[in-house]
């Protein structure tokens, strides 16, 4: 224990104790940047750990990993649908020749391409 600010770190857990009247409460302080970083899979992410996998969640929020997790897959999700995306679109013809000839057919099979993509990373990466 430091005496001079009142300051305790456990070597074991690596937490930091800070006193506060007669009690040493945990130094948790939540990073403001990473909190505002979490996108829409992150999210999605966050509620399927809460009511599904509630002991993976505890594990990470006790680690201070949570907010780290979430930025990952909310990374990993969007970059997975941008380039699986475009695969499936060049597979299936959706060009920007077919944009030019029928705006309507090619808005249509885009957001086709879009839902279907997130349905796959909901599967494999969200609810996994």
């Amino acid at each position: 224990m430091n005496e001079l600010t009142n300051n305790y770190k456990d070597d074991q857990t690596g937490i930091s104790y800070k006193l506060v009247g007669d009690y040493y409460l945990p130094d948790l302080i939540a990073s403001v940047a990473s909190i505002g970083a979490i996108g829409r899979f992150g999210r999605e992410r966050l509620e399927y750990l809460k009511h599904y996998r509630r002991l993976e969640y505890i594990n990470l929020l006790t680690s201070g990993k949570l907010n780290e997790h979430l930025i990952e897959t909310d990374e990993t999700a969007n970059d997975q649908i941008e380039y699986i995306s475009r695969q499936i679109a060049e597979s299936e013809g959706v060009t920007e020749r077919l944009k030019a000839n029928d705006m309507m057919l090619w808005v249509s099979k885009k957001n086709n391409i879009q839902n279907r993509v997130i349905d796959i990373i909901r599967n494999e990466l969200i609810y996994a």
